[in-house]
């Protein structure tokens, strides 16, 4: 212990002096580009191009040096009080011990001599792949084997060494056991001195490009993706936040995750749902509903049309294409034109062109690549008259682009396999609301007639609720990040799409070659609500990490006792969910309850709430945890045996106790 305090007292001197040094040299730095700016101003007019682009250049290579001295500087900052985390006891290169302390950044002597190496250091790998006894990590010059003879783990406060504590065994170590009592807090937080060996695989996996991870709620998979993103900007090079892109589930989800990777030292990345990207696809309707609004009409309405069932299926996928193919191999120019009473096209040179050189292409791309070319052939090389042309050859075809048409055209022909209503049928003319389900037959539809959208900024694509996706939305995905590599998260088990279940996330391998990992342990509930939520779906795989509570599951059939349990809830913990069948329900409890406390109601992913006590239906709590949980049920409003995944999805967000009411 006391030769512990002495190498602690030793960082934080060259920490604290590290963090002086850089201070003043941010603050010369920053004088000096101010006064560079100066200089410019006052000697632009005198200096010729090379000059000024030269000036220009360095300057942008000492603010580049400026961004990353003050990145550093930020994450010094973040260490102060605490240095590392941990430490393993290895056989060096030479064959002599050395002590190797894990912390969120890294810190080195004047010589270089490194003090702390960053989490996420090759090196750094062993003290959560390995117990003691051989082991190998990889580095860019190959394997290193060496030997473990002890791991470390540390609680510092305020630079003043508290505990340590040996961590030989490492799966329900001390440290684990007491991160996972905790309570929640309103934000996620970061898992870096807990992460177990079967996180640690996916979260430092750069050997395939794309992975597909199947793991049970709790079992920490947003966690894994935001360190895994935390550990792809460390490793690869130049990779910077702005090339990485998050489907999230819904704006709720985005705000519980936002402050994960800034305690990691990293910017936030580029966060989306796929609702946002409908939205940017499609500008034909008002608007688009969602997901969650999409879920919401089902559980309010039971509407279970076959229509629905199919719209949802992998089938449609393959109709519309054969659709596609077949309208636009039978599209032919009814007549040729004349532009400007010189430039004359027959019907036959036309279909010659649409049919066999430019075939390559999709229809409306066609289209422009042959008014272009018409444009630069008649007026020396301009484009000027591309427009002209791109109506004249719409009109010989006698051709409308109109999506809406287009769709219902589809709907209204032989290789649509379902039957619509006149009230939908009218609906596809209108420019209002186009459902979700329709959205993404919509989408799918404009991408294969004019190109799906090609984004080549972004590298890194992470879906989380992988399950709540069908293939058909990954096809859509896929064309439009081609350069991207994807990690693909979720739980079949979770799957609350009433339209749309997986078998396994595995079925994806069939558009991805990618890794399949799964993740077995859930670090979030205690025993006793795991073992009730496996009997909801008769699963006996799933184990807890968290010792028992001692806190059974709690059943009530009686209204009567529900401010007791609140009342009893609060006084216990921090935060609380009731979680609600439907919007309907959730509705009336709120008017029930709001006079007694302070409580929020969450019906849409917009909503801001507190978490410290909030009603919430099932399908927008996906992704969230709290304290403790009530799940509460009526007659008319109660989770019937075909929307078990709902019912497992609603007490898998207790941590520690859950009560559930059945009316």
């Amino acid at each position: 212990m006391d030769e512990e305090k002495r190498h602690l007292k030793q960082v934080c001197k060259v920490l604290n002096q590290k963090i002086q040094e850089m201070e003043e040299e941010i603050f010369e730095d920053k004088n000096k580009i101010q006064e560079f700016h100066k200089y410019m101003w006052e000697n632009k007019s005198g200096m010729d191009k090379q000059e000024l682009n030269s000036v220009r250049s360095n300057n942008e290579q000492e603010a580049k040096l400026l961004l990353q001295t003050r990145d550093y500087f930020k994450k010094l900052l973040k260490i102060k009080d605490s240095p590392y985390f941990a430490s393993i006891e290895i056989l060096n290169e030479k064959g002599v011990k050395e002590q190797v302390y894990l912390g969120m950044t890294y810190l080195k002597k004047a010589n270089f001599d490194q003090l702390i190496y960053d989490w996420r250091a090759p090196i750094c790998s062993i003290f959560y792949d390995y117990e003691t006894g051989p082991v190998e990590y990889i580095t860019p010059n190959g394997v290193i084997k060496s030997h473990l003879y002890q791991k470390k783990q540390y609680k510092i406060e305020h630079q003043e060494l508290k505990r340590i504590i040996n961590s030989d065994i490492h799966i329900e170590d001390e440290v684990l056991q007491e991160v996972l009592a905790k309570d929640s807090g309103d934000k996620m937080k970061h898992i870096v001195t807990t992460i177990q060996q079967e996180q640690n695989l996916v979260i430092r996996n750069t050997l395939d490009k794309d992975l597909i991870v199947q793991g049970f709620a709790g079992s920490g998979k947003t966690s894994v993706a935001l360190h895994r993103i935390a550990f792809l900007l460390y490793k690869i090079p130049n990779l910077s936040s702005k090339q990485i892109l998050i489907f999230s589930p819904n704006d709720i989800f985005t705000e519980y995750i936002s402050d994960v990777l800034p305690t990691l030292g990293e910017e936030n990345t580029l966060q989306t749902t796929f609702h946002d990207y409908l939205n940017r696809m499609i500008k034909e309707y008002k608007s688009v509903e969602s997901f969650p609004e999409f879920l919401k009409r089902y559980y309010l309405q039971k509407n279970q049309q076959d229509d629905i069932f199919y719209k949802q299926s992998d089938s449609i996928i393959f109709d519309l294409e054969k659709y596609v193919e077949h309208f636009v191999n039978h599209l032919h120019f009814q007549n040729g034109f004349c532009e400007n009473h010189v430039y004359e096209y027959s019907k036959e040179e036309l279909d010659e062109l649409f049919h066999q050189k430019y075939n390559q292409a999709p229809l409306f791309e066609r289209i422009n690549q042959m008014a272009q070319k018409f444009s630069e052939q008649n007026y020396c090389g301009s484009s000027k008259k591309k427009a002209t042309y791109h109506k004249l050859i719409l009109e010989a075809l006698n051709l409308k682009k109109d999506y809406r048409i287009l769709l219902l055209s589809f709907f209204e022909s032989s290789f649509y396999h379902s039957t619509l209503s006149e009230k939908e049928k009218y609906s596809f003319k209108q420019n209002k609301l186009i459902t979700y389900d329709n959205a993404l037959i919509f989408v799918y539809l404009k991408g294969l007639l004019e190109g799906f959208p090609y984004d080549n900024t972004i590298l890194q694509i992470v879906i989380d609720e992988a399950q709540d996706y069908s293939l058909l939305q990954y096809k859509i995905l896929q064309q439009i990040f081609k350069k991207a590599s994807f990690t693909i998260l979720g739980d079949i088990h979770q799957g609350i799409n009433p339209f749309y279940q997986y078998q396994s996330l595995e079925d994806l391998k069939q558009l991805w070659e990618a890794k399949y990992i799964e993740l077995n342990k859930t670090y979030r509930s205690s025993p006793e609500i795991i073992e009730y939520a496996n009997r909801i779906l008769n699963l006996h795989h799933v184990y807890a990490l968290q010792k028992k509570s001692g806190k059974p599951v709690l059943f009530r059939n009686n209204f009567a006792t529900l401010i007791k349990d609140i009342t009893y809830l609060k006084e216990n913990h921090k935060s609380i969910a009731l979680i609600t069948h439907d919007n309907v329900i959730a509705n009336h409890l709120y008017e029930f309850i709001k006079d007694n406390f302070r409580i929020s109601l969450l019906l849409n992913e917009k909503d801001k709430f507190q978490k410290d006590l909030v009603i919430i239906p099932a399908y927008l709590a996906k992704g969230l945890e709290f304290d403790s949980v009530i799940v509460y049920q009526e007659k008319h409003h109660r989770f019937l045996d075909s929307e078990k995944n709902l019912y497992y999805v609603a007490v898998t967000r207790a941590q520690h106790e859950l009560i559930v009411y059945d009316i």
